[in-house]
């Protein structure tokens, strides 16, 4: 009889090579990679980066986020750094942006390939969110 070695126990879809009572001799359609009760989460396309700038502070940081987030999204990135991030109204050159759309959506292009085409450094230019301060106690 030949056995698979799993010198550090076994792994996802593998039967015992003992007897198991618990085991099922069910054929196994669908290889564990491709089973979507171990889905945890979905590739990017194309990552971009984005400057974030809290007004009230002066904070600033650069996040690097997939491109199809929402500005939500990004803003529960966001929250790493600051915890009351749903206390502040997020802003593009005056214009409020809205948190159910991507960044594209909102009117802020990606262009990191226009930038490479010019020889520019697109970590150099980098847009920039500004988030203003909203006085609504929304937390305590």
């Amino acid at each position: 009889m030949r056995a698979p070695l799993c010198p550090t126990g076994r792994y996802l879809h593998l039967p015992s090579t003992l007897p198991v009572s618990t085991h099922r001799e069910e054929a196994i359609d669908v290889p564990w990679w491709r089973d979507p009760q171990y889905h945890i989460g979905s590739f990017a396309s194309a990552t971009r980066k984005v400057g974030l700038v809290n007004v009230l502070t002066g904070q600033t940081c650069i996040l690097e986020v997939p491109v199809e987030e929402t500005a939500a999204e990004i803003s529960a990135r966001y929250r790493e750094y600051n915890y009351h991030t749903d206390s502040y109204t997020w802003k593009r050159l005056g214009k409020v942006l809205d948190m159910d759309k991507t960044l594209d959506e909102n009117g802020i292009p990606d262009e990191t390939d226009v930038l490479k085409s010019l020889d520019i450094d697109p970590d150099e230019h980098v847009p920039v969110l500004h988030l203003y301060f909203n006085d609504d106690l929304t937390e305590a």
